[in-house]
C-alpha cells in the first residue's frame, strides 16, 4: 500500500509561502503504469517537489510543463509513454502509458477549496475531490461515493470527463491488550498497511521490548480511545479478556463509526459481555457489530493463525461489508 502522501498539504504551504505551486495528478493509466491513478506530485514555482507520479521516469517532464502552466495560470492534460526499455528502471515488467492532469494552485484550484481538502484530511474525514474537465470546475464532496471509500479507489473516471479522486484516511487499528495474538497481529496489520496503535494500561505487557518501535499508550482504554478518537477507517480489536479493561473501550466503540470492532472470547464469555452491555443500555443492533469470537472461523490455533483469521475478517468487513 502507497503511503499516505502530504501533496495537498505541502502544495498549500508553498502557494500560502509564496513560492507558487502545482499538483499534477495520474488520472488515467493503461498498460502496466508505475504509479497508480490518483498518485500525485506536488511542485513549487521554485521547483521542489513532494511525492511521484510515475516512479522517476517522467517525472523531469512533468515538472517542466507544471511550472509552464503555473506561469501561464492554466490546467494541462498530459500524456506520456512509458516504454518497455525505461519499464524496469521503475520496476515493471513492461510498459505502459499514463495521463497526467496538472493543476496551479489559486488560478486553477482556488486556495480555499484545497485548504477545505487539507482539514478534511487532517480531520480523518474521508471526502471526494471531483473534477469537470471540459467545464474546469472543482468541488469537494462527501456524499455519493460510498463504495469507492469502503473499496479506497484512488481515483477514477464518474464519466468520460468527470474525474473523482478520493481523499481516505490511512487506515488504523486499535489494539486494546498487548498480548501474545497483538506481538503477531501489530505486524502483519503494518504489512496491510495499517498504522497500529497499542493500549494498555499494564506496561510489562505494552512495554518497547514485546513490541519495538511500535506506538504504546500505558492509558486506560476509555480514556486513550477517547483522546485518539474512532471514525470510518479504524478498527478496533480488543484481545484483554478484561471486562474492567474491554468493556469501557467497546462502549465508546459502540455508537462510533470506527469500520470494525472484535473482541477475543469463548461463546460463553462473548454471551456475557452481551448481557453486560445490555444491561448498560445498548441495543442488539448495537451490540450486533461486535465480531466475538473474534476471526473468521478457520479453526486458527495459536497467536499467529489466531491474528490472520483477525485480519482476515478485518479485511472481509473492509472489503464487502460482512
Amino acid at each position: 500500500m502507497e503511503r499516505f502522501d502530504k501533496c495537498p498539504e505541502t502544495a498549500l504551504a508553498w502557494h500560502r509561502a509564496g513560492k507558487g505551486a502545482v499538483l499534477a495528478t495520474v488520472i488515467e493509466t493503461w498498460g502496466s503504469a508505475p504509479r497508480r491513478v490518483g498518485s500525485q506530485l506536488a511542485i513549487s514555482g521554485t521547483g521542489e517537489i513532494e511525492g511521484s507520479v510515475s516512479g522517476g521516469c517522467v517525472e523531469g517532464a512533468v515538472v517542466v510543463e507544471a511550472l509552464e502552466a503555473l506561469e501561464e495560470g492554466i490546467a494541462r492534460e498530459l500524456e506520456f509513454g512509458v516504454s518497455d526499455q525505461d519499464a524496469f528502471a521503475v520496476g515493471l515488467a513492461c510498459g505502459g502509458t499514463i495521463r497526467v492532469l496538472v493543476e496551479p494552485i489559486g488560478t486553477i484550484v482556488p486556495e480555499a477549496l484545497l485548504a477545505e481538502l487539507v482539514a478534511h484530511r487532517a480531520a480523518r474525514r474521508p471526502v471526494a475531490y471531483v473534477v469537470d474537465l471540459d467545464r474546469n470546475a472543482r468541488s469537494l464532496t462527501e456524499q455519493g461515493h460510498a463504495n469507492a471509500f469502503r473499496l479506497d479507489r484512488s481515483g477514477f473516471f464518474e464519466d468520460s470527463r468527470t474525474f473523482v479522486a478520493i481523499h481516505n484516511p490511512p487506515l488504523r487499528l486499535i489494539v486494546v491488550g498487548a498480548v501474545h495474538i497483538a506481538q503477531a497481529l501489530v505486524p502483519m496489520a503494518r504489512i496491510a498497511g495499517y498504522d497500529p496503535i497499542l493500549i494498555d494500561p499494564r506496561e510489562a505487557f505494552g512495554s518497547d521490548s514485546r513490541f519495538p518501535g511500535e506506538t504504546i499508550l500505558h492509558d486506560w482504554p476509555d480514556e486513550a480511545i477517547a483522546q485518539l478518537g474512532l471514525d470510518t477507517r479504524t478498527a478496533l480489536v480488543l484481545l484483554t479478556h478484561d471486562p474492567k479493561l474491554d468493556d469501557p473501550a467497546l462502549k465508546q466503540a459502540l455508537r462510533a463509526s470506527c469500520f470494525y470492532i472484535g473482541a477475543l472470547g469463548s461463546t460463553r464469555t462473548h454471551a456475557k459481555r452481551v448481557d453486560r452491555l445490555t444491561e448498560a443500555g445498548f441495543s442488539a443492533d448495537e451490540i450486533a457489530k461486535i465480531h466475538g469470537p473474534i476471526g473468521l472461523n478457520i479453526g486458527a490455533s495459536g497467536p499467529a493463525e489466531i491474528a490472520v483469521a483477525i485480519l482476515a475478517q478485518m479485511t472481509q468487513v473492509l472489503r464487502v461489508g460482512a
